[in-house]
């Protein structure tokens, strides 16, 4: 049963069971309306205890409902039962309770709590908004300021904070034995919280609560209208709120930004080891990490977060010194934000070593090469860890572009060698690409996965080409941007119309922060195999040739007069212009929306090819590498969740009108092909569609 109930004396006692985290799905819902028709023939109960069973008392509702009509029971028509019962119910919170478990706590007339659990409304993360009582129930119970602070950013807080904000009544080790000897007085005495005054209106609270929802999430409609329900609290009857609240619910889970989140929810949770993969990995205790520029320290801070050992090689005393200090940078960053405390600090220091003789790295079982993008360098690196590490170690390449089988042939066991690519700030960015060379054992696979749990990352398996999934869709991104921009646009013209979809930035304005020079050396290096019939832009060289290399030289796409942000450069603009007449072209006017689309229609086809050639396993992996790597909004739901929403006629029809510019970039993927004549949306398609 999903949900128990019995006697224990006059009290009753009513437990969610519903592993692993009692989602409140149709199950549930009957089970409590069964225990409320109990409770109601019982006689000379003094109390029910609500509780859950195993590490929650709930964690909301269960999402996979949310595609279809909404089925009675109803969360709320139990909820507001529960309140309205004659016999006084108690929230005994024995783990998380979240969305509707904290909606659920809300209604009873009493609520402890377990230690450092964990209880809030993170609805708005799902596009919707609480849809049993929160918005109204909670600004009445801990006021409009507080109430406004936790709803609309979906964030939850610890039970101390919650005992503090007057959330809950208490904290014990024991809620449901602190329940049953609660004094009866104290549980008569204690209201329903749709009996307490409505909350005092505060319009400077709900303006911050806008600034910071329009700030950290842009262009999403559930935030907003969780703060006008909040703010209707203080004016309307709770009758009259609860049915707005239920209607706006009701109404947005049913919308594309609900649709999309709700996807990303499932993909994120679902992005583990594939099943196939059965492997022991390698134990992880001490990790070599080689190279301390940024990418390697953040890397062997992000290994130092998660309680592993780390030593660090560099070259030589100097490179030595320098890796120790971006370590040390970066613990003093966390330090300054209250991430860390000095006990975590001075641990983190104690379990890192920096070194540069490879002899030091003996003991480690997993060594991750974070080095210069040349091949030369990462042979020369491969070739002392093989000499430095035992036989059964990992190696490990976090190259971005370079090819992984080349590199595994540095060793005489290329079953070894796996592709680990971490995302800078690579303590911060949770993608991990688990790049699967031709000889990668599974073993090594399984090890690269067994890390990205351990570090707590997003893990996407990949197979081995130029990029990857997400660089190579970056660069034909970049490359679709470069071509609108000499035919017809400006860096800043292109940059809007991506802001304007829900990039944070655009294609520029993030090359600026890092770095001209980067993308250069890597065109450089691909030189020598670029199809000669593939068009070329090269205002980008010109650039370099300028010094123009971003924002570490004070301009590069745009220019950084004191560092008081970007402003447009017209040198830039008229590079385009010199370019295109020395290409002897015309150049045209694009919309916002014609660009916009030139460079979504660029990386939707890239993708397919991708899948269609078997370098992502799935399109969810797709969309978690789009969005958690590389920006793509998160409320679109990826790349290929977004190219659904277009569908694949449409899709397919405007690539065929693009190839007649350039059949070369445009002509439409033999996945999407497939998918056409076949009628299978991308979401559903596999490596094997067109083969």
């Amino acid at each position: 049963m999903s949900v128990t109930y019995r006697r224990d004396g006059a009290a009753a006692i009513v437990e969610l069971d519903n592993p692993p985290v009692n989602a409140i799905g149709l199950a549930v819902r009957e089970g409590l309306q069964a225990a409320l028709d109990w409770v109601q023939a019982e006689t000379g109960l003094s109390r029910v205890i609500l509780t859950g069973k195993g590490r929650a008392f709930a964690a909301g509702g269960d999402a996979r409902e949310f595609d279809g009509p909404a089925v009675a029971p109803h969360l709320n028509d139990v909820i507001n039962q529960i309140e309205a019962c004659e016999v006084p119910w108690i929230a005994a919170l024995n783990g998380v309770a979240l969305g509707g478990g904290a909606e659920l706590a809300l209604a009873c007339r009493y609520r402890i709590a377990a230690p450092g659990i964990q209880i809030g409304l993170p609805e708005v993360g799902l596009g919707i908004v609480p849809g049993s009582g929160g918005t109204q129930r909670l600004p009445r119970l801990i006021g409009m300021k507080a109430a406004l602070e936790l709803i609309p950013t979906g964030k939850a807080i610890s039970a101390e904070q919650a005992e503090a904000l007057g959330l809950i009544d208490g904290i014990s080790g024991d809620p449901v034995q602190t329940a049953l000897h609660l004094d009866e007085g104290t549980v008569e005495l204690a209201l329903p919280v749709r009996d307490l005054p409505r909350p005092v209106a505060d319009p400077a609270a709900a303006a911050a609560a806008r600034a910071l929802a329009h700030k950290k999430l842009k262009n999403q409609v559930a935030p907003q209208r969780a703060i006008d329900l909040i703010e209707q609290a203080a004016e309307r009857t709770f009758v009259e709120g609860l049915k707005d609240e239920r209607q706006t619910f009701l109404t947005l889970r049913q919308e594309d930004q609900a649709r999309a989140l709700r996807h990303m929810f499932f993909a994120e949770r679902a992005a583990k080891a594939p099943d196939w993969l059965t492997a022991e990995p390698a134990p992880l205790e001490q990790v070599a990490v080689v190279g301390g520029g940024t990418m390697g320290a953040g890397i062997a801070y992000a290994l130092l977060n998660a309680g592993l050992s780390v030593v660090l090689l560099e070259m030589d005393a100097d490179g030595v010194a320098r890796a120790q200090d971006n370590v040390e940078k970066i613990i003093g960053q966390s330090l300054k934000r209250g991430l860390i405390d000095a006990a975590g600090a001075e641990a983190r220091r104690a379990r890192f070593t920096a070194s540069s003789n490879y002899a030091a790295a003996g003991g480690c079982t997993l060594a991750i090469e974070a080095a210069f993008e040349s091949m030369d360098v990462k042979r020369a690196v491969f070739t002392k860890l093989e000499a430095a590490l035992p036989a059964a170690a990992v190696l490990a390449s976090n190259t971005s572009y370079l090819d992984l089988d080349e590199i595994a042939r540095t060793v005489a066991a290329p079953s070894r060698v796996v592709g680990l690519h971490f995302f800078a700030p690579a303590h911060i960015m949770k993608l991990l690409e688990i790049v699967r060379g031709a000889d990668s054992s599974d073993r090594a696979l399984a090890t690269g996965f067994a890390l990205g749990k351990r570090l707590r990352k997003i893990p996407v398996l990949a197979g081995v080409c130029d990029g990857f999934i997400g660089n190579r869709i970056l660069a034909r991104y970049r490359e679709a941007a470069d071509t609108v921009f000499m035919d017809g646009s400006t860096p800043w013209e292109v940059d809007e119309a991506m802001v304007t979809f829900g990039y944070a930035m655009g294609p520029y304005e993030a090359q600026d922060l890092s770095g001209l020079d980067i993308a250069h050396a890597n065109r450089r290096r691909q030189d020598a195999t670029r199809d000669p019939n593939r068009r070329y832009v090269p205002i980008a060289d010109r650039m370099v040739e300028l010094g123009k290399l971003g924002r570490k030289t004070g301009a590069g796409w745009y220019r950084y007069p004191g560092g008081n942000g970007k402003v447009e450069d017209p040198i830039v603009a008229d590079l385009a212009l010199e370019e295109a007449h020395l290409a002897g072209l015309t150049r045209v006017e694009y919309s916002e929306e014609e660009v916009r689309e030139r460079l979504l229609l660029a990386m939707i086809n890239e993708a397919c090819d991708i899948l269609h050639e078997g370098i992502a396993a799935s399109a969810r992996d797709i969309d978690l590498v789009t969005v958690f790597g590389y920006g793509f909004p998160r409320w679109r739901g990826g790349l290929m969740h977004y190219a659904d929403t277009l569908g694949v006629a449409h899709i397919v029809e405007r690539l065929q009108a693009l190839a007649a510019e350039d059949a070369l970039v445009w002509t439409p993927s033999p996945l999407l092909m497939a998918c056409l004549r076949s009628g299978t949306p991308l979401s559903q398609a596999s490596p094997a569609a067109g083969g």
